[in-house]
């Protein structure tokens, strides 16, 4: 039974978000944690290998130039308007209503698809690190405890952002540990002259991302664009972070920086302990890479770099669910989705409702997609490169446009305002468009069947966006005001402002 203290007093204003909960350190290892770098390496080494040989470390570069060109249109965006809805917010007083409802949408529906894989992956790679290797093999017992893990996040993302960040930075910390010694092992036995494997000595030419020619190259960075993915976590935070108008920018621009380095040197220390066969002949396989290589590498010390994974996945399983409810709190306050999902606890401060129901339609998605094959729950991870790209491309329109007064000021204003932004959106369109064509043959896909003459991954993302059509139409013709005024004139009421800061009206 709830207690009398969580009973709201009628007289008081509505309850907000919490202010300066967390300080930049913890907005830099919630926006690390959201890219699950253990995991998303563990996901994609093997598949970059099989494509580029021993170039993966020039993909990963290659990769890093669009994320940190949007990494700096998020920074400036927030900079002007500090909303935790980020693409929704900025692209619908940018491009519109109907353009940034979609990409809220979008940046829903990423959490949606990947919650249920990273905390099954999270959840298998902890069993395999303390030997419970039957159970981790056990459909029931990882679908079952997997559910679990989803719900117990989100129980400790709504009792408290204070806690969940430092969670994340226990989770940060486990992981980096894990890698650096992986990767520190692997370098000196490469050196040494005693890896169990076909060791390769590492040369700078591995940079070079055009190394292995352009088509390998599209293919790479169609998986390299995905292990970037997920630092803007920390801008969806703003509202909770101290400095929320340049904090939480700075975060996922160091976040990226950050996972450069480490996918770098982890690209390097595995190309040269093991070459790029023993990769391909394992890509379709994600546990294997890091499971074999952490047992060929560390002996009896393998766990360290299984728990790296686990807790990799473990932390971005939260950290995930983060932007789809702040995405959808800030929908809500502008009218753009049901008032029921604009709730904010009022002790806890944080949106309880929404993230239930991000929770509860990952869970679901989870459970349909293994019901309906093995292979389903990796295809849908596969149509998260065609959502990424979208609303990562409409933000850095969406920051050209906004400032697009600004732009003949100055040099500097043209570049960082401007260009760099559009030239990131434009090489996400390039990969969207190429993402399309090969997910239209279902032969690319992990389940390898047809769908209505197309790939899986490229059904799940058509399905997705046409309800997102669909349920945005209802809601149009339901309660037209945000299509009709989403941004109220100055004097006027404005929704968004007293869901910010209830004691100003």
């Amino acid at each position: 039974m709830a207690g009398s203290h969580d009973v709201p007093d009628a007289s008081a204003p509505p309850a907000a978000l919490d202010p300066n909960a967390i300080g930049f350190v913890d907005s830099v290892a919630i926006g690390l944690n959201a890219t699950s770098p253990a995991y998303s390496l563990a996901a994609v080494i093997g598949p970059i290998a099989a494509f580029v040989g021993v170039n993966v470390p020039g993909v990963m570069l290659a990769s890093f130039v669009p994320m940190l060109l949007i990494a700096s249109a998020f920074y400036y965006l927030n900079r002007a308007d500090p909303d935790c809805g980020t693409t929704f917010s900025w692209v619908s007083r940018a491009l519109g209503p109907t353009t940034g409802w979609m990409g809220g949408w979008a940046i829903a529906m990423t959490g949606v698809l990947v919650i249920g894989s990273l905390a099954e992956v999270g959840v298998r790679f902890t069993l395999l690190a303390v030997g419970l290797d039957g159970w981790a093999s056990d459909a029931w017992i990882l679908r079952s405890l997997t559910v679990l893990v989803i719900l117990l996040m989100s129980l400790l993302c709504v009792r408290s952002t204070q806690t969940s960040a430092r969670v994340q930075n226990v989770l940060t910390l486990l992981q980096i540990a894990g890698l650096l010694v992986f990767v520190a092992v692997a370098l000196y036995r490469v050196y040494a002259g005693t890896s169990s494997l076909d060791a390769v000595r590492p040369s700078v030419d591995w940079l070079n991302p055009f190394g292995a020619g352009g088509a390998p190259l599209t293919a790479g960075l169609l998986l390299g664009v995905f292990v970037f993915w997920g630092w803007e976590s920390a801008v969806n935070l703003t509202e909770e972070t101290e400095g929320a108008s340049t904090a939480p920018g700075l975060a996922g621009i160091w976040a990226t920086v950050i996972l450069l380095v480490t996918y770098v040197s982890v690209a390097f220390a595995v190309i040269a302990y093991c070459g790029p066969a023993f990769l391909s002949d394992r890509a379709d396989d994600e546990e294997a890479v890091f499971a074999a290589l952490s047992t060929e590498v560390l002996g009896g010390w393998d766990w360290l770099v299984l728990l790296a994974v686990a807790t990799s996945a473990l932390a971005s399983t939260q950290t995930t669910i983060i932007p789809a409810s702040r995405t959808a709190l800030s929908m809500a306050r502008r009218r753009a989705l049901p008032d029921a999902m604009g709730r904010i606890h009022p002790r806890h401060h944080t949106p309880d409702i929404a993230t239930w129901w991000v929770s509860a339609i990952a869970v679901v998605w989870y459970l349909v997609m293994h019901w309906l094959s093995d292979n389903a729950l990796a295809d849908s991870l596969t149509a998260l490169s065609l959502l990424i790209a979208f609303y990562y491309a409409l933000t850095g329109l969406a920051c050209a446009v906004h400032h697009r007064h600004l732009l003949t000021t100055g040099l500097r204003n043209l570049l960082l305002l401007g260009v760099g932004p559009l030239v990131g959106a434009g090489m996400l369109c390039w990969l969207l468009v190429e993402s399309v064509r090969d997910m239209a043959d279902p032969a690319n896909s992990y389940s390898g069947v047809s769908w209505f003459g197309l790939g899986p991954p490229l059904v799940i993302a058509l399905f997705l966006t046409l309800c997102g059509i669909v349920l945005m139409l209802v809601w149009r013709r339901v309660a037209p005001r945000f299509w009709k005024d989403p941004f109220p004139a100055p004097g006027r009421p404005d929704p968004l402002r007293a869901a910010r800061d209830p004691e100003s009206v």
